[in-house]
């Protein structure tokens, strides 16, 4: 089912790891001419455009894109208790180590009169965007939605996929209601059944009202994972509004040695591949035999699962596989040039190895720190960097939602002791101008 490859005995300066274990094709560039048309259209047309897109691409004609809030108190009414008990728990983990994130300002007093403030400001007005495709991700609304509200983001607003067929009570037109009742569970009111790249636009152009809804005002920054449609909007809207990032489909790495339980192993590459036919299952191992022991573990779990096909697709694909290494010293290596999503370490002394990963999106220690923890209920967020993206970026967290402003507060001494040297650098540059302005100060 999975392939091998098998780099016992390569070594780092002669082959590139990274290049090894190829990814899923996800050609942004590619999806550019389907969503530039889009994002125009949205631009010019507003809510005409977006009631067309859902048609064509969601199966459903919305008219007015504003949830009610009826329809948000009703969901959360409505929802089974063990999932609202699910969805409080995960709350309450994230928000306690997002408070843990949060920056105090920075005071610098350089000399008399002299001061710079480091200070933390939110981010005024977030859009936050939540897929409803292949699987409605609920959680998704608790790790955009918490983030943004412990940094203090006074404006929050949520977009999500109309959905053609709801259940009974729930019209057609609205995202799916397990999403509503998370939305009405964190006290975001402002929701939208607005999916694909249509919404990414709605958040960085703003609508006006028409006739039969409301409109949305243009936010400052956009969250959220989505498909390469919704990818391809954030990268092409970069500027005209800020992104967490560019996420492509869902990886997990994991690092085993022959310590490593292979029934956990199967189970965790195939908790990320039921995501997509596109997700990435790896695993990296210096044991031939806990290598064999996954295959078969594979083959059995496999076959009882629920999503069969979308599961043997990602494990079959050329992004999943199971990668030979000589030792757990080239598997750190090998990982650490890979940069996943989500890494897992199996191995004697967990923590000491995990300790050695420089690159990954988080990584989780032990058999008992399953990816699966991590996208509900370990109070990380999984809201992270793909496609490599780990060796410069991070997941989403409390700082991105907030933005650094420096305060430069000098007196007239604080100026004194300084404007020769400010002189000096600015003639230097052949900036005169620059030196004026401090010697227009003291002139008289």
């Amino acid at each position: 089912m999975i392939r091998r490859i098998d780099l016992r005995g390569a070594e780092r300066s002669t082959v590139d790891y990274r290049a090894a274990v190829p990814r899923a094709e996800f050609d942004i560039e590619a999806a550019t001419h389907a969503v530039q048309p889009i994002i125009d259209a949205v631009r010019e047309r507003g809510q005409d455009a977006i009631a067309e897109f859902s048609e064509r691409f969601d199966g459903v004609r919305v008219d007015d894109i504003r949830v009610p809030a009826a329809a948000l108190t009703k969901a959360l009414d409505e929802l089974d208790p063990a999932i609202r008990a699910g969805l409080e728990e995960s709350i309450a983990r994230l928000r306690a180590t997002c408070a843990a994130e949060l920056e105090e300002d920075a005071v610098t007093d350089l000399a008399p009169g002299a001061r710079v403030t480091h200070r933390k400001v939110p981010v005024g007005r977030v859009g936050l965007y939540v897929p409803g495709g292949l699987a409605p991700l609920v959680s998704s609304v608790l790790m955009n939605v918490v983030p943004a509200q412990v940094a203090g983001v006074p404006s929050i607003a949520l977009a999500s996929p109309p959905q053609k067929a709801n259940p009974d009570g729930f019209s057609a037109g609205l995202p799916q209601p397990t999403i509503l009742a998370a939305c009405a569970l964190l006290g975001v009111e402002e929701v939208y059944a607005v999916g694909g790249a249509q919404a990414i636009a709605m958040f960085a152009y703003g609508v006006p009202p028409s006739s039969t809804s409301e409109g949305c005002e243009r936010v400052d920054m956009v969250t959220g994972p989505g498909n390469i449609y919704v990818v391809t909007a954030k990268r092409l809207l970069k500027g005209q509004v800020g992104i967490d990032s560019e996420a492509g489909p869902t990886e997990i790495a994991i690092l085993a040695d022959e310590t490593a339980e292979a029934a956990y192993v199967a189970a965790d590459l195939i908790s990320q591949a039921e995501h997509d036919p596109l997700a990435a299952s790896v695993l990296v191992t210096d044991s031939e035999t806990l290598a064999a022991d996954v295959e078969a573990e594979l083959d059995k779990q496999v076959a009882v699962t629920k999503h069969v096909e979308r599961i043997r697709t990602s494990l079959t694909g050329k992004q999943s596989g199971i990668v030979l290494v000589d030792d757990v010293d080239q598997g750190i290596d090998v990982v650490n040039a890979y940069a996943a999503e989500h890494l897992e370490i199996h191995t004697a002394d967990a923590e000491r190895v995990a300790g050695r990963i420089r690159n990954a999106g988080a990584i989780f220690v032990g058999p008992f720190a399953p990816v699966s923890l991590g996208d509900y209920c370990a109070g990380s967020n999984h809201v992270l960097p793909t496609g490599g993206c780990a060796c410069h970026s991070s997941g989403l967290s409390v700082r991105a939602f907030t933005k650094s402003v420096h305060v430069v507060d000098y007196s007239r001494e604080g100026l004194a002791a300084v404007k020769d040297h400010v002189v000096t650098l600015a003639e230097a540059e052949d900036l005169p101008g620059h030196g004026a302005a401090v010697s227009v100060r003291f002139s008289s």
